[in-house]
């Protein structure tokens, strides 16, 4: 049993830091003056226009805007950062919404005879709805029952 018992904890403990290297905002999206755009050993990716270098070659945006990648001479990357551009937008108005047209039904009264006569209401027919969102429209809605307390 020539076996040492659980000395080896001081032999450990050699694994460094992770440096969180990479990319860290990414083409086409929108960097603030001063963010990182990319930390890396050497130069990976160059700087382009509004890009500065740390001297760690860390790659910062010198301008608000959008960050852009390219591949330039010698198949180098190159990140740059583009201004935004302000544009004037004119705003577009909503459109109006119509409210539904209520179905109409005439009611044609027959001249009163001299003598007396009830009164009698006929309705005239309408012509036949040819399209579904015209069915839709002319039907008639059914009167809603109130819920009262017993039910």
């Amino acid at each position: 049993m020539a076996h040492k018992k659980g000395v080896g904890s001081s032999k450990n403990g050699r694994e460094s830091e992770s440096k969180r290297m990479g990319v860290k905002i990414y083409g086409g999206q929108f960097a603030k003056a001063g963010n990182i755009l990319i930390r890396q050993r050497g130069t990976t990716h160059n700087p382009g226009e509004n890009v500065g270098m740390g001297k760690d070659h860390t790659l910062f945006a010198l301008i608000d805007g959008t960050v852009v990648f390219k591949k330039k001479l010698k198949n180098r990357s190159y990140v740059s950062v583009q201004p935004i551009v302000e544009v004037d937008v004119a705003v577009a108005e909503a459109p109006e919404v119509k409210a539904p047209k209520a179905k109409k039904t005439v009611v044609v009264e027959e001249p009163v005879a001299e003598t007396l006569v009830a009164e009698t209401e006929t309705e005239v027919e309408t012509p036949v709805a040819e399209t579904e969102t015209e069915v839709q429209e002319e039907a008639p809605k059914a009167p809603r029952k109130k819920k009262t307390k017993e039910e």
